[in-house]
């Protein structure tokens, strides 16, 4: 790591761009090493995390996979399903209260799954209030924006935290250690890392500004663990493999949208193309959502989300076991006999060669 100074009669004029060379990495840059284990099957691990928040004071029993709160896969189908597997869903910001209301008298027992989610309007602020007192077995809230860097969401969480001190907060996004621990001292309870890794998400090339997945993990794992904080890695998997990176990395959480995208249960439009099905799957800032949502994409901001057709994949009952027997399988490939050993199992082996400032190569 360097920075250069211009200095002209001992004044410095300006600080020039600075270079972090440290190497990070994402998924397709790791494998895991195996290593000696005494399990003799999968049906020997035990995926479900037991975990105590730092700020709500709530505990939570279940199986740590997140359904991301976008409206092609954070749905209410999408909350029934995943609950016969104790696995979570963060609910889409877009239902009305009658919605949530109807929701909730018709399948109460989901709610120690699901997170109600919001942005940090004060039309969403309010919102947030009116669900919670309709509904009053909503536990969980996930505040969600692109950039968590912002002042105004620190202050935001700090408002939500105020009005619901008894809620678990999720809130992100954000990629650097520093941050990670703001947020958590503004009173969030789970951050969500990533910025950029989602399948539907153009971030990084509209704006240049992203982290690599596997690297964010481990420094915001590291950050958040120290304070008590948990975190959810929230984008870039597109397998079971990669799933097991993000745990193995230190994520508390894995929050998933494409592969739980093109289910009977997943959200979007579908369309029939030469005798096959296929579902729309869209990032929420690309133009697709905001024309749904609020009109169309404003003057003054582009879109940072692609929208995809994806092919019909059936009951998301069946992706979900299927990702969970990866987990399964890579937990016995290194000893792991419970999900929450397998960050200490792990050691990556990196398998990709980077650009070598030193040496050109």
């Amino acid at each position: 790591m360097f920075v250069v100074f211009q200095v002209v009669n001992n004044k410095q004029l300006f600080k020039m761009p600075r270079i972090d060379n440290d190497i990070k990495l994402d998924f397709k840059d790791v494998l895991l090493r195996p290593k000696r284990s005494t399990l003799r099957s999968r049906s020997q691990v035990d995926v479900t995390r037991h975990l105590k928040f730092r700020n709500s004071g709530q505990s939570y029993l279940g199986v740590p996979i997140i359904a991301a709160n976008m409206d092609t896969t954070g749905t209410f189908e999408m909350a029934q399903a995943f609950n016969e597997h104790n696995a979570f869903v963060t609910i889409h910001k877009h239902y009305t209260i009658q919605e949530w209301s109807n929701f909730s008298n018709e399948h109460p027992e989901c709610f120690n799954n699901v997170a109600m989610s919001s942005g940090t309007s004060d039309a969403d602020f309010e919102k947030l209030v009116n669900v919670s007192q309709e509904v009053d077995k909503v536990k969980y809230i996930c505040l969600d924006v692109a950039n968590g860097y912002s002042e105004h969401f620190v202050a935001y969480v700090k408002k939500v935290r105020d009005r619901f001190p008894d809620y678990t907060i999720f809130a992100g996004n954000v990629v650097t250690g520093e941050m990670v621990e703001e947020l958590l001292l503004a009173g969030a309870d789970v951050i969500k890392v990533g910025i950029g890794p989602g399948s539907v998400c153009t971030t990084r090339k509209k704006t240049g500004v992203g982290y690599p997945q596997v690297s964010a993990v481990i420094e915001c794992g590291d950050a958040a663990h120290g304070l008590g904080g948990h975190i959810i890695s929230d984008g870039g998997c597109t397998c079971p493999g990669d799933v097991s990176k993000a745990f193995g990395a230190g994520a508390d959480f894995v929050m998933l949208g494409g592969m739980f995208a093109g289910h009977d249960q997943s959200g979007g439009e579908t369309i029939t193309r030469d005798g096959k099905k296929y579902k729309l799957f869209y990032g929420m800032s690309s133009t697709t959502a905001m024309e749904k949502h609020v009109g169309g994409v404003a003057n003054y901001r582009a879109s940072e989300g692609k929208t995809v057709e994806v092919p019909y994949r059936g009951d998301v009952r069946d992706t979900l076991m299927d990702i969970l027997g990866g987990v399964r399988s890579t937990c016995t490939y290194v000893g792991a006999a419970k999900l929450k050993e397998l960050t200490r199992r792990t050691t990556f082996i990196r398998v990709t060669q980077q650009w070598n400032p030193v040496f050109g190569h």
